[in-house]
């Protein structure tokens, strides 16, 4: 990837699943040299994870696995060995980064924590994404995204109807947020140390990275300020209407229309209908008061069009309404293809194989997925490049 922006930057990559991977897949889209390390037996879980075409598990043929090791290099090393820590060590004397989401207490028994790492190579930068980070009480628990998901109260705060049991939210989320957070600092405290004379740690917690990133990280600050903090409210907001999401004639679309302007604009996108020309509906709060019956008048308007015609009409007079894309929709919607977002690569066990593109546009520079993930040891036919270490 002689275009890449991250060009000439070393990462070693020592980790399973979600988190650290998909910080590191960021790492070597953009040019970085990344170098998995998997264990001889079995691998990266995700191998075994899926989905798999036709419901036929296969260590090269993980959509998860796939999606998340685009452009790394791959290597079998048993680092609990002399002979495989040895090869480690030689690995991380010529990288710029560690990225890694192992439990802290293995680590420490693998003698592969951060003080030991440092000592060898002082510009190393380590970072570590795990549930709950690297201290605390919580730190050495047996933990998973889940864990940390519902640590940041994210869960309590927007997932269900209010008055009942939370719902669960998207598989992998922290995970995500705290390989996203891991990514940006990492990359910083590598082009950084210059200015600090050196490698340091970089402790990522998930919990934490959802709870920053969520409004669920302002309503634990509320709470601990002023005791007061923000409940889930199930379809739609109480205080105005219409904030929820409304049926149409071939799926759904999300309106929240809360400001006089935005109101406005939607009567318009309906064509102006009388019973909307009241002058008390220009008020939020009433209209809130009075969302049944708003909600039964523009579900009945908006059974009558499809919801990209809705999404259209609303966008070009100004109110915030968009359509409800289902997963198909959005696979093969042309906004994304026109942006590069989905890429074909041609994989030796899959064929054409259709990815997501990289979620960050450079124009000088551009990222994203160009080789396939590595195979494992238990396959013949290897992409893996030659190593010098």
């Amino acid at each position: 990837m002689s275009d890449g922006a991250l060009e000439g930057i070393r990462v070693v990559e020592l980790a399973q699943m979600v988190s650290a991977p998909y910080c590191a897949k960021l790492f070597a889209d953009f040019g970085a040299e990344v170098v998995k390390i998997e264990a001889p037996t079995g691998g990266d879980i995700a191998r075994r994870w899926g989905p798999f075409p036709g419901d036929e598990p296969h260590p090269e043929r993980s959509g998860l696995f796939q999606f998340l090791n685009t452009n790394k290099l791959g290597v079998t090393l048993d680092v609990d060995t002399g002979a495989g820590r040895d090869l480690l060590f030689r690995l991380l004397a010529r990288a710029d980064v560690l990225i890694e989401n192992n439990p802290p207490a293995q680590m420490r028994e693998r003698e592969l924590d951060y003080a030991t790492l440092a000592h060898e190579n002082p510009d190393l930068v380590m970072i570590s994404i795990t549930p709950f980070g690297q201290t605390g009480p919580y730190s050495d628990w047996k933990a998973y995204d889940l864990n940390a998901f519902h640590l940041s109260a994210a869960g309590h705060r927007y997932c269900g109807r209010p008055g009942e049991a939370p719902l669960e939210h998207g598989t992998f989320s922290a995970d995500f947020y705290g390989a996203t957070t891991a990514a940006t600092w990492g990359l910083a405290a590598t082009i950084g140390r210059e200015s600090v004379g050196g490698g340091q740690h970089v402790d990522v917690s998930c919990a934490e990275a959802v709870a920053a990133t969520f409004v669920g990280g302002q309503n634990i600050g509320g709470y601990a300020q002023d005791g007061i903090f923000d409940r889930r409210t199930g379809i739609g907001m109480g205080l105005s209407a219409p904030a929820a999401i409304v049926p149409c004639k071939d799926g759904h679309v999300w309106m929240m229309v809360l400001e006089t302007g935005q109101w406005r604009a939607l009567v318009e996108a309906m064509g102006n209908p009388e019973w909307a020309q009241l002058e008390m509906f220009d008020d939020m709060l009433v209209r809130g008061e009075n969302k049944d019956l708003i909600y039964s008048l523009i579900g009945e308007w908006a059974m009558q069009h499809d919801k990209v015609e809705i999404m259209e009409r609303c966008q070009a007079v100004g109110a915030p309404v968009t359509a409800v894309f289902t997963v198909e929709e959005a696979a093969e919607h042309p906004h994304l293809r026109e942006r590069g977002y989905i890429v074909e690569l041609d994989h030796p066990e899959l064929g054409i194989l259709r990815h997501l593109g990289a979620p960050f546009k450079l124009p000088e520079s551009p990222g994203g997925p160009r080789d396939p993930a590595p195979f494992s040891a238990s396959t013949t036919i290897w992409s893996t490049a030659t190593i010098s270490v």
